[in-house]
């Protein structure tokens, strides 16, 4: 059942039109020979040799579509006009990083560039050694949650976060235009390694938590890294808070235990395991550790919304502050929101997206319902271990079980369905959902988004598919499979 309690006028929900960095999100489908399939946001399926190019990054299947001639152009592209400065390179543990490590370092430094070479590591740490070292930017080899056949890179920029859309743009023209130049023997740039990864992420994290008050509850902690970078931080923050630790897949290689995707379905599994084993909570991270899906202590799937949602709640129990989410994110953080009286915002889906509303609103915590917690006393950056840290801090100060946590929020369920839809046809299909829909209040903010007491139905274009995607949430699953069931109904006369 819904708990209805947000009763507080001082919540705020504003529109806001930043424009998305998200992975679907103006992305644009490259054909192998480098020119652009389409200049259509909402082009049809490629065929499986295309490379998907963002403004935040590109992702390919190795070897087909992602090249080293392809990677280096690009990261080239990126590098170029950046100020003076080493560019951090990353990687998130997938077996085909090394090789893309050694083309990018080569050629960042052939261009003139100094790299500092963190080896293995989160997507948020490297946000952390970007700004630690001073760094012009960095670069995150990683196909986030895609299957083992993929990889693909993640640009920072100096601040330390995902570079904006602009900046993502104008390395794309870069890119399609083969714009490179390369230094002289006398100017070629030096690769460091870096000797600690860690230390400063792991204290920034530690500080915004009571560590003492979970250290005492010697948690039971099973980690799932399923093979990719979580690990490397990951075990050091939960032995530092004294967790009686398993780790499952710690080895960084790539050799993913099950599907990289944090779903119910893919840590199945998991959950049987943790429920043998007694642990007290169970986190599961994707392979670059920016999202954080979590099973309780009985071994039920909460999933990703519930974590960015528990991190609220007990963030504003001690500190009230504006909260920050996207659009088709769950509306527990909103009700959360009003439960304390405090502002809140929704961007366009996209963690740059995200991360400009917050900075917009000096909001005290921010993400996406994926499961991406971002802290910005951490960093401008989805994060697994604010996270897990989080979550913890809420156990031991409660002196609950994750799973009454959950129990205490709001509850809702959330249907994603896909609908066929050719692009030329989406502007109609939008007003017609307008008219048909005609007692909600309407967002254009990114698609349509549909509001009602309680429920809500946000239809957004694919921008890889010709399809849109619709995302419904309700009191009961039933309720949200009848909003995307007659939104379909409504698009299928278009």
């Amino acid at each position: 059942m819904i708990d209805v309690f947000n009763t507080c006028s001082a919540v705020r929900v504003e529109r806001e039109t930043a424009r998305c960095a998200s992975d679907d999100a103006y992305a644009t489908i490259v054909k192998p020979d480098h020119r652009p399939l389409t200049s259509d946001p909402c082009s049809p399926t490629p065929d499986p040799c295309s490379l998907i190019i963002s403004v935040s990054g590109l992702r390919g299947i190795v070897g087909q579509s992602l090249t080293p001639e392809i990677a280096l152009r690009y990261v080239c592209a990126f590098a170029q006009p950046l100020p003076p400065g080493p560019i951090v390179v990353t990687r998130d543990g997938r077996a085909t990083g090394p090789w893309l490590a050694e083309v990018i370092r080569g050629g960042l430094a052939a261009a003139g560039r100094d790299v500092l070479d963190a080896g293995v590591a989160a997507t948020p740490t490297t946000g952390v050694l970007v700004r630690q070292h001073g760094a012009a930017g960095g670069v995150q080899i990683s196909a986030s949650h895609n299957p083992p056949e993929y990889n693909g890179l993640k640009l920072f920029a100096g601040s330390g976060q995902i570079i904006s859309a602009a900046e993502g743009a104008e390395v794309i023209r870069r890119y399609r235009a083969a714009e490179i130049r390369w230094a002289a023997h006398d100017r070629v740039g030096r690769v460091e390694r870096c000797a600690d990864t860690t230390s400063i992420h792991l204290e920034l994290v530690l500080g915004v938590i009571d560590r003492e008050a979970i250290r005492r509850r010697r948690f039971h902690v099973v980690l799932d890294a399923n093979h990719g970078s979580g690990s490397v931080l990951g075990r050091r923050l939960l032995e530092s808070l004294d967790c009686q630790l398993t780790i499952s897949g710690e080895q960084p290689d790539g050799l993913f235990e099950h599907p990289p995707e944090p779903t119910a379905e893919n840590l199945s599994g998991v959950a049987r395991q943790a429920a043998a084993a007694g642990a007290d909570v169970v986190f599961c991270q994707d392979p670059d550790a920016d999202r954080l899906a979590i099973i309780d202590e009985r071994g039920r799937y909460l999933g990703e919304e519930y974590t960015l949602a528990i991190c609220v709640d007990h963030l504003l129990r001690r500190t009230p502050g504006p909260i920050v989410t996207n659009c088709s994110s769950s509306r527990m953080s909103e009700d959360l929101a009003g439960r304390y009286c405090v502002p809140f915002y929704r961007s366009a889906v996209g963690e740059a997206n995200v991360v400009e509303v917050m900075q917009r609103h000096k909001a005290a915590l921010g993400g996406e319902g994926n499961g991406g917690v971002i802290h910005p006393r951490v960093g401008l950056v989805r994060d697994s271990f604010v996270g897990m840290a989080m979550v913890l801090d809420a156990m031991a100060a409660r002196g609950l079980t994750v799973g009454q946590l959950a129990d205490e929020l709001p509850r809702y369920e959330i249907v994603k369905t896909k609908i066929s839809l050719p692009p030329d046809r989406v502007a109609a299909g939008l007003e017609a959902l307008a008219r048909h829909f005609h007692d909600a209040v309407t967002d254009r903010l990114d698609g349509l988004r549909l509001d009602w007491p309680g429920r809500w139905l946000l239809v957004r274009a694919s921008n890889t598919e010709p399809i849109v995607r619709a995302i419904a949430e309700a009191p009961t699953a039933a309720e949200a499979q009848r909003l995307c069931d007659e939104a379909s109904a409504v698009l299928s006369g278009i």
